[in-house]
């Protein structure tokens, strides 16, 4: 007997987040650097003070990620914009530099810096392309998921409900492997699986159309994306007043170099 799974389509309202409207934010960072026997003077406080520029740029980033992922899981069925930021200083002021008072060959410099968001464009490295059998559905029709890569890679597929809980459709407990060959269009269920995606209106749903995103996440490597949800038969659930999951998501794909991930949206639309 086939596992049947029902995505429940409904029309899903996101706020449009510009990137431009984000703010620069100060931050105050230290940094320090040993003086080896050959380093001058010059050298060492040049790397203590690129330290804490390092510093207080992973400081205003991960300031820029809170605040834009603790609303909610329904925030994947966007673009992932804030995955890829990064940050830039614009003013820098030192607070306080010298060497330290107990090891006296480690020089110390604080700086207070207004650091601003950065998002870069995807030009170059892994690409994913998505696509379904089927963009006009009725209710009870079976989708398809197709998806290629340009290079080989790990892929994880989301679909993201009306409620705001999101379902990890790959990997699952029926299918643990979600490594992709390049070029090759995989399709997903996979050929041969008892799982089956069928389009259903939420049993409340006012209206006659709706409609939902698909979402495709790919890493050059294996990574640990997210911790776990609950799980409901094949399927790993995120409930939708947890923001815990797109908040993994998004700090760890930032983690990552932009040319190693990419991310791919498809949506369908489902009418009475």
């Amino acid at each position: 007997m086939k596992k049947i799974f029902s995505l429940c389509l409904i029309l899903c309202l996101f706020p449009f987040v510009s990137p431009a409207a984000e703010k620069s934010v100060w931050v105050t960072a230290e940094g320090e650097c040993v003086q080896g026997e050959m380093d001058t003077l010059k050298e060492v406080k040049g790397r203590a003070r690129r330290d804490a520029q390092n510093k207080a740029v992973e400081m205003a980033v991960g300031t820029f990620i809170k605040s834009h992922t603790l609303v909610s899981n329904a925030q994947i069925a966007e673009d992932l914009i804030y995955a890829a930021v990064r940050g830039i200083i614009t003013k820098e002021k030192i607070l306080s530099s010298g060497w330290d008072a107990r090891e006296r060959n480690l020089y110390k410099i604080r700086i207070q810096a207004l650091v601003e968001p950065v998002y870069p464009e995807k030009g170059q490295g892994l690409s994913v392309k998505l696509s379904l059998s089927k963009t006009d559905l009725k209710e009870g029709d079976e989708v398809k998921i197709f998806y290629t890569v340009s290079e080989d890679a790990y892929v994880y597929i989301f679909s993201v409900a009306a409620d705001g809980s999101v379902t990890l459709l790959l990997p699952n407990a029926d299918t643990v492997d979600h490594y992709a060959r390049k070029g090759k269009a995989h399709p997903f269920p996979p050929d041969g699986s008892r799982i089956q995606l069928k389009a259903m209106f939420l049993p409340n749903h006012q209206g006659t159309f709706a409609e939902e995103r698909i979402k495709i996440v790919a890493t050059r490597k294996k990574e640990p994306l997210l911790s776990l949800g609950f799980q409901e038969g094949v399927f790993q659930v995120y409930d939708e007043k947890s923001t815990g999951m797109i908040s993994d998501l998004v700090r760890r794909l930032n983690q990552i170099d932009l040319a190693d991930w990419s991310q791919a949206s498809a949506v369908y639309q489902l009418k009475k």
